[in-house]
């Protein structure tokens, strides 16, 4: 298939990449599963038993008309434990790196059908300026945008952190979830070709 890139000319790309069907269970599955094992997973409380003090039993058990209490760190006492106390966890869920690549392949067709992905020859930046990288992207109509390269570029990367709802990455830095976070997608061939690579 041809992808026209902005400006003059096309693209030939592989079907594979980016004519594959849309399956959005797979990518729902991808997407949690990403999020997740962003998740930090350090949340703690504590129970009765690690609530410092406590040790001795407030009252004998009979003979004082109260009710009976064997420690003042129960969850029922105003400074005990939790009752269900949170307990640091692991939240990651594993991904067969099949179904990570056939996720992205989903995505990235997707993005081609709905129009949202933009493909560029190249897009390189002199010295960091906010003011050009901006123009730039409104000659793509793509004031919500990714902006996917082959390599890291220091220029772009730096040029675009301060634009709202615009973000710079590599191939390697590229994410399901990022993909689908934003109205359009600039790519450069280069980076077309990368993918074609990773995902063949």
């Amino acid at each position: 298939m041809e992808l026209n890139i902005a400006g003059s000319g096309a693209v030939q790309v592989s079907d594979v990449t980016f004519g594959a069907q849309f399956n959005e269970s797979l990518i729902h599955q991808t997407v949690v599963s990403f999020m997740a094992g962003a998740r930090q997973g350090t949340r703690a409380q504590k129970n009765r038993s690690a609530v410092s003090g406590g040790g001795r039993k407030p009252w004998r058990q009979k003979g004082t008309g109260r009710a009976r209490a064997g420690t003042i760190r129960s969850p029922l006492w105003r400074g005990g434990g939790r009752t269900f106390a949170a307990k640091p966890q692991d939240h990651t869920q594993k991904l067969n790196k099949k179904m990570y690549r056939g996720a992205l392949r989903s995505i990235l067709s997707e993005l081609v059908r709905q129009e949202r992905l933009v493909v560029v020859d190249q897009l390189t930046i002199d010295a960091p300026k906010t003011k050009q990288m901006i123009s730039k992207l409104k000659e793509f109509n793509a004031t919500n945008a990714l902006v996917v390269t082959e390599e890291v570029d220091v220029n772009l990367y730096l040029s675009a952190r301060n634009i709202p709802q615009v973000d710079v990455r590599d191939v390697q830095g590229v994410d399901p979830v990022s993909l689908i976070s934003f109205d359009k997608v600039v790519m450069t061939v280069a980076a077309i070709k990368k993918f074609e690579e990773m995902l063949g």
